[in-house]
């Protein structure tokens, strides 16, 4: 399968979803399991990725939502270049033990690498709802 234009799937409306990424995660060399980030105040989603040990210690150590990059594989601190860190208050764990939840307190009103219109980063990566025509509508103003 041909790689993703980014800003298709990114900005788009059309409904690209990649059934194949648990596949190619699968492929790593690293152990990793989902981590959802969570705002601990609103109950908001604000990002899904994926943890290793690393991660999840570097965590619990600094107190900040840490994950492992899958495309870079490497060590990404949410928020150490762009600003927008993630504080981290508590982790849960799923009862199957393969998944974890970090509650956060974002410490901006952003969490999404992207940006809508205005160029600002959105506060959260679920910035989208499916339509009754199959096709993607942006739920922001």
């Amino acid at each position: 399968m041909p790689s993703p234009n980014f800003n298709e799937l990114e900005e788009g409306t059309e409904l690209k979803l990649q059934f194949d990424k648990l596949k190619s995660v699968a492929k790593l060399a690293e152990n990793t399991l989902p981590a959802i980030a969570q705002d601990i105040n609103s109950k908001e989603v604000l990002i899904v990725g994926y943890v290793n040990q690393q991660a999840l210690d570097y965590s619990l150590v600094h107190k900040v939502a840490t994950f492992w990059s899958t495309s870079r594989n490497e060590l990404w601190v949410k928020g150490a270049s762009s600003g927008d860190l993630l504080t981290l208050i508590e982790v849960r764990v799923n009862c199957e033990q393969n998944a974890i939840l970090y509650l956060v307190e974002p410490k901006t009103q952003s969490a999404c690498h992207t940006k809508n219109k205005q160029g600002k980063s959105r506060k959260s990566c679920f910035y989208r709802s499916i339509i009754s025509n199959g096709s993607l509508a942006f739920l922001e103003p």
